[in-house]
Parts: C-alpha cells; structure tokens; sequence
C-alpha cells in the first residue's frame, strides 16, 4: 500500500476561513461520516483541521503577522489526512465525496508519500 497526503484547500475570508463557525458545526457530521469510511477500512493514519493562524519562515526570517500563506484567489490549506490505499484512483474516488467540496473554491490535493527512513 502507498501512503497519500490529501491537502484540503479552502477558500479564506480576511482575517479567518470563509466557511462561518455556524457552517462548520452543521458540517461535523458529514466529516464524521466521511473519514469514519477511511477509517472503518483500516486506511486512515491521521488527520486534523489547521488553524487559520500562522507563522512563514523564508530566506528573509520569520513573518510574526500571523497570516498564512494565500493563493492569488485567498485558497489556503484547512486541514489535512493522511491514508493508506492500494492505488491513487483509490484515494480519488474518496476524494470525490469529501465534505470541503461544497464550498466554492474549495479542492483535494492528492500526493504520494514517499517513504523516508530516520534511522
């Protein structure tokens, strides 16, 4: 099995997510649902929502403004989750009924994992 690494982007809103608290909660139950079936298939490894927050380390030092990075249309990462699945196309079926779709400007970005020993 490969290991995968979905990045769930999401449109933002100036100073936070565009999806309001309210949307959030109704939402719980179809994210439930929906990563309970990775789960329940003993694919699942881990997975979180990221805070809006943030710091930037780049050549230049530390941005302490604590905003994240923004795509040119305010896309940013959400969340992440991390499984194991017998193939991509595995993994992009799931994909197609994830709940952060049904926000406009809103994807799954699907990338292998590759394996990287620390020993």
């Amino acid at each position: 099995m490969t290991s995968y690494l979905l990045l769930f982007r999401n449109a933002s809103a100036e100073n936070g997510y565009a999806a309001t608290t309210q949307d959030m909660a109704d939402d719980m139950a179809k994210w439930q649902s929906w990563i309970g079936n990775i789960a329940m298939q003993g694919k699942l490894v881990s997975t979180a929502p990221i805070r809006y927050e943030a710091s930037i380390v780049d050549n230049s030092g530390v941005s302490s403004d604590g905003q994240p990075y923004k795509d040119a249309n305010s896309v940013l990462v959400s969340g992440y989750l991390i499984c194991q699945a017998d193939s991509l196309e595995e993994v992009q079926e799931w994909s197609k009924t994830c709940p952060i779709l049904r926000y406009p400007n809103s994807s799954v970005e699907i990338r292998p994992i590759i394996p990287f020993s620390t020993n």
